[in-house]
C-alpha cells in the first residue's frame, strides 16, 4: 500500500484532461511517484552529507534531479523563508501556494537607482608560495584573516600544527590570536629540526663537529623542502641584524651554500631572496667589528689578511655558483649583478673593501669576458685610487694591497690554458713580440694596466698572460 494518496493522483490527471481514472491505474501511479519522491530524496541527502551539512536544502534536490537526468526545478531559490497560503475548494483537500508580496509602486519609483555594475575581468596571482601567503592587495590582510578565522568552524579540521600569532590589542589590553588564512601544516618534527639546526650554527658555543654536522644535512636530507622559505627568510633576518659579527655572517653564507647543493629543494622561486644577503657579505662597506677588521702589520697583506676578505671571497663563490644555476633561467640576474658590482667598483667615494668585492664579484659573475670588457679598460684609471694609499704608510695600505692582489687575481683568467706558462724567448724578451725588447714590452703592458697592476703582472713573468693583456687592451701584437 502507498503513503501517497490516489486522490491527488486523480486530482492531477484531471488537471490536465484525464477524466474518470480508474481506481487501479491511480494505486499504481501513486506507489510509482512514492518510488521516485524516495528516489531524489536519497540523492539529495548524499550531496548534503558530501557537503557536510545537516540541513537540506534546495540546491541539494535541483542536483539530484539533474544527476536522475530530470528537469530540475526553477524558481524556488530565495533568500527569504517561503510563505504558503491555504485555499479550501469545497469537500477537497486544502491547496497550499505561495503568497505574492505586494509591491508598492511610489517606494519602487522613488527608490535610488543602483550602482552600476563593474565589467567582469579576471587578474592572476599567487594565492600562496611553497605554503606561505604574499602580502600583495589581491590577498586578504592579516586583519581581514582575524575577522574571517572567527567564523572558522571548531573542530578536528580546523587544527594545525602550527602555533597561531597572539598580538595585544591596544584598546583592551586583550591578547588576540590570529590565525593564518592559508594554514601551513608543519609538524612537530621539522619545527624541532629548524630549531636545531639554527641554533646549532648561531650558537658560537657549538663544536665544528655539531655544525659541520648540521650543515651536512642540509646538503643532503629530503624531505625538507616546507622549511626553505624559514631557512631564507632566516638567513635575511640575521644578515641584516648581525652586520658586526663575522660568525653570524660566515655560518649565514655556509647555510645558503648548504641550500643551493641540496637537490631536492626547489630553490628558484627564493634567488632574489637569497642575493641581497650575498651581495651584503660581498660589497658592504663594514663587514664585522674593528678589532675583527682590523689590518695586519706586516707589509704582506697575504701573511694575515683581515678575516671578512675570507667573507667577501666565499660570497663571490656563491655568486658565481647561482649566476651557473639560474642565469639561464633568469635572463636578467647577471645584468642587474653585473651593473650593481660595477657601479660600486667604478665609485672612488667606496671604500676599499667594497672595490674588493666589486673586482672579484665582477670576475665571479661573467668570468674572463666580464674581466676583458668590465675590468680591464678601468684598471689604470682605478690606479689613482689605490696609488696614493699604496705610497702612503697609513691604515688603508693593506686593504689598498688587497685591492691591488685582487686586480692581479682576476686578470690571470684572462690567460690561456697552456702547458708551461713562464717565458719560452731568450734574453728576458717575450716571444709575442720578438722584434721588441723587454722595456718595449713591459711599456705597453703598463700603459694598459697602469704601473702598479703592470708591475705585478710583469712580475709573473707568463707568456699568455702578456698577450692576452696587449691584446685585450687593442693593441697590435
Amino acid at each position: 500500500m502507498s503513503l501517497w494518496n490516489g486522490d491527488t493522483i486523480k486530482d492531477v490527471s484531471e488537471s490536465v484532461g484525464v477524466a474518470n481514472l480508474n481506481e487501479d491505474v491511480a494505486k499504481n501511479l501513486a506507489m510509482d511517484v512514492e518510488y521516485r519522491i524516495h528516489q531524489v530524496l536519497q540523492e539529495a541527502l548524499k550531496f548534503m552529507r558530501h557537503a557536510r551539512r545537516t540541513t537540506l536544502g534546495t540546491q541539494d534536490i535541483s542536483n539530484a534531479l539533474r544527476v536522475l537526468d530530470v528537469e530540475p526545478l526553477y524558481g524556488y531559490e530565495s533568500a527569504r523563508p517561503l510563505r504558503f497560503g491555504e485555499a479550501s475548494l469545497g469537500q477537497a483537500q486544502p491547496i497550499f501556494y505561495v503568497e505574492d508580496d505586494e509591491v508598492d509602486f511610489e517606494k519602487l519609483i522613488n527608490a535610488p537607482l543602483p550602482k552600476v555594475p563593474r565589467d567582469v575581468t579576471f587578474t592572476g596571482h599567487w594565492l600562496a608560495i611553497e605554503g606561505v601567503q604574499p602580502a600583495i592587495p589581491q590577498n586578504p590582510t592579516p586583519s581581514e584573516a582575524a575577522r574571517l578565522s572567527e567564523t572558522t568552524p571548531k573542530g578536528a579540521s580546523s587544527n594545525t600544527t602550527l602555533s597561531a600569532a597572539s598580538t595585544l590589542n591596544p584598546t583592551t589590553n586583550e591578547t588576540v590570536t590570529i590565525k593564518p588564512l592559508v594554514k601551513h601544516v608543519l609538524s612537530k618534527e621539522l619545527q624541532l629540526y629548524f630549531e636545531r639546526i639554527s641554533t646549532s650554527i648561531t650558537d658560537e658555543s657549538t663544536t665544528d663537529t655539531i655544525r659541520n654536522a648540521a650543515l651536512a644535512s642540509l646538503r643532503k636530507d629530503p624531505g625538507l623542502h616546507q622549511l626553505l622559505p624559514y631557512f631564507v627568510q632566516f638567513i635575511s633576518e640575521k644578515t641584516t641584524h648581525g652586520l658586526r659579527s663575522l660568525f653570524t655572517l660566515t655560518q649565514m653564507m655556509s647555510l645558503t651554500h648548504a641550500l643551493l647543493e641540496n637537490d631536492s629543494f626547489f630553490i628558484e622561486p627564493y634567488v632574489s631572496s637569497l642575493i641581497p644577503p650575498i651581495l651584503t657579505c660581498l660589497i658592504g662597506k663594514h663587514l664585522g667589528s674593528s678589532s675583527s677588521s682590523s689590518s695586519s702589520s706586516s707589509s704582506d697583506p697575504h701573511s694575515q689578511t683581515p678575516a671578512h676578505y675570507a667573507l667577501r671571497d666565499f660570497s663571490a663563490s656563491l655568486l658565481k655558483l647561482v649566476c651557473k644555476r639560474f642565469g639561464d633561467s633568469s635572463h636578467t640576474l647577471k645584468p642587474r649583478l653585473t651593473r650593481t658590482c660595477l657601479k660600486h667598483f667604478l665609485d672612488p667615494a667606496k671604500p676599499l673593501p667594497t672595490h674588493y668585492g666589486s673586482i672579484i664579484g665582477l670576475a665571479a659573475i661573467g668570468g674572463r669576458e666580464a674581466v676583458r670588457v668590465l675590468i680591464l679598460p678601468n684598471t689604470k684609471l682605478y690606479e689613482k685610487v689605490i696609488h696614493p694609499e699604496i705610497e702612503d704608510e697609513g691604515p688603508r695600505k693593506s686593504e689598498a694591497e688587497m685591492c691591488l692582489s685582487a686586480l692581479v687575481g682576476v686578470i690571470k683568467q684572462l690567460e690561456e690554458e697552456e702547458e708551461g706558462g713562464g717565458w719560452k724567448g731568450k734574453n728576458g724578451v717575450p716571444p709575442i713580440m720578438p722584434g721588441a725588447s723587454a722595456e718595449e714590452v713591459k711599456a705597453q703592458l703598463i700603459g694598459i694596466l697602469g704601473e702598479l697592476v703592470g708591475e705585478e703582472v710583469w712580475k709573473l713573468r707568463r707568456e699568455a698572460l702578456v698577450k692576452a693583456v696587449i691584446e685585450a687592451g687593442g693593441m697590435k701584437v
